[in-house]
């Protein structure tokens, strides 16, 4: 008996994840230990100072992962299912909230709504974390796709990998890709009537989001029913900040207009020359043959595909998307540390 207490004990040391133990919640030098790792960051705009909100989890020297949401005005609580994943896995990560969102200023100033702005507000909250290249890794699912691309495209040197998940490289691709992918595929006297309702602005009225849930949303950006979507996605979506989402994506939720219409960076992908992941998912409103063809142009990029998933394929291929990133994170770190 006692020698077989021993086989499992020696066996549990080599199955047992290297990172196992306290060192993950190890908060030695940290100054956010009182808040739980929440902080305010100051930040300068063109328009004066504000705050945006930030919260580390966990602890990794080398492997750090800032997470930049989507919308452009959604929040950081949809990436709550990270916690299920990243730390079993030893991931140090970091919720944000953007300017204009959820726990983060939100000045009514039109001319905030910058891409560019909202670059160097990565940067600030990079440099106010004390992320380098030597662990920070940066994650962006939707807008926050094209916001880390354009910070990779502009502070690539200060990354030691990046992830854009379910975006394009190019907003003129993306509406092409609903005009003659997604919307043919639709019952077409529904997709009338969402035509029609958009012809009159008739973007607030209720009937408007009932026909793009049961016919659009359930089928592309969330693939499960209604009644079943995880409460950290309509949290968040709930708290969307329209006079951000409205003037960057446009009041259609069938492409994109606003500010973003005419982004396109698909040329400079090749200037991108750091570990990059790219996530593509099946049923994504993001075309996933678009989205591997970024990893073939960047100059380390990895294509992860989701056969299950939709625009929120950390939920609905939930398993693809965590093993494959996680397995991403890993790698990039073991290669740094040659």
């Amino acid at each position: 008996m006692k020698f077989l207490l021993a086989v499992l004990a020696a066996f549990s040391l080599f199955t047992a994840p290297a990172h196992a133990g306290p060192s993950y919640f190890d908060n030695t030098g940290r100054s956010d230990v009182l808040s739980g790792g929440a902080r305010l960051i100051p930040i300068q705009t063109p328009k004066g100072a504000f705050k945006v909100w930030t919260k580390r989890v966990g602890n990794n020297p080398t492997i750090k992962v800032l997470l930049l949401h989507g919308g452009p005005g959604a929040t950081h609580e949809y990436f709550e299912a990270f916690d299920s994943y990243f730390p079993g896995a030893g991931i140090e990560y970091y919720y944000y909230d953007q300017l204009g969102s959820a726990r983060s200023d939100q000045p009514d100033d039109p001319s905030l709504l910058d891409t560019a702005r909202f670059v160097e507000e990565v940067e600030q909250v990079r440099k106010a974390l004390g992320l380098d290249s030597s662990n920070f890794y940066l994650l962006g699912h939707s807008w926050g796709g094209i916001l880390a691309m354009e910070y990779a495209l502009k502070y690539q040197q200060n990354l030691k990998g990046l992830i854009i998940s379910n975006m394009m490289a190019s907003i003129p691709a993306y509406n092409e890709y609903a005009n003659k992918v997604l919307m043919p595929k639709m019952d077409q006297k529904v997709l009338a009537e969402i035509k029609q309702l958009e012809a009159e602005k008739k973007y607030t009225d209720p009937r408007y989001m009932e026909l793009l849930l049961a016919n659009h949303y359930v089928y592309h950006v969330l693939r499960m029913p209604p009644e079943q979507w995880p409460e950290p996605v309509n949290r968040s979506f709930s708290r969307m900040n329209q006079k951000v989402y409205v003037p960057m994506q446009g009041p259609s939720e069938l492409g994109a207009s606003g500010i973003l219409e005419n982004w396109d960076r698909v040329k400079d992908l090749p200037k991108i020359t750091v570990p990059t992941l790219v996530i593509g998912a099946e049923h994504d409103t993001m075309d996933p043959a678009h989205m591997k063809m970024m990893s073939q142009k960047v100059k380390q990029g990895t294509y992860l595909y989701c056969p299950k998933g939709s625009h929120m394929a950390m939920y609905d291929d939930q398993q693809t998307y965590f093993k494959g990133l996680i397995a991403f994170l890993q790698k990039t770190d073991k290669k740094g540390a040659r």
